[in-house]
């Protein structure tokens, strides 16, 4: 009998080549502008990477093969990233959150949907523990 081949889907996100800075300038808000260059200068320095503009509107550092727990598909990612959406700053941990537990209640005002980490502003956190949080998810801790 023969052996059936299914075809998976090609991931939609995917690195491009628009710039991270002018994709931040253009965010509407303010104080999500600035906090967007805060997140992004911390995330360079915590990865040595450059950041690249993932679909049109998450920023991503680094790349790694990421495998689906749920359908076992295997597709390019990026180590870590955020987004400066319209409601909140999300950022893409790629690790566990429960892992992070014991720093998340002593982050400050924040949210934890879908996997992703919330942040209104960040006047509402503590950064040196954010800090610690993404030096964590990168260490897969």
């Amino acid at each position: 009998m023969a052996e059936k081949k299914t075809k998976l889907a090609e991931i939609k996100t995917k690195s491009t080549t628009v710039s991270v800075e002018d994709f931040i300038n253009n965010v509407s808000e303010e104080q999500k502008r600035k906090d967007s260059f805060t997140l992004l200068q911390i995330m360079k320095e915590a990865t040595g990477e450059e950041p690249l503009l993932w679909g049109s509107s998450i920023i991503g550092f680094g790349n790694k093969r990421y495998k689906s727990p749920n359908t076992g598909r295997e597709v390019d990612w990026f180590r870590i990233g955020f987004s400066p959406r319209k409601a909140n700053l999300t950022l893409y941990l790629i690790t566990s959150l429960k892992e992070h537990a014991t720093a998340f209640e002593k982050l400050g005002k924040h949210k934890i949907v879908g996997g992703c980490l919330h942040i209104n502003k960040f006047e509402d956190i503590d950064l040196d523990v954010l800090k610690e949080i993404i030096k964590n998810s990168l260490n897969g801790k």
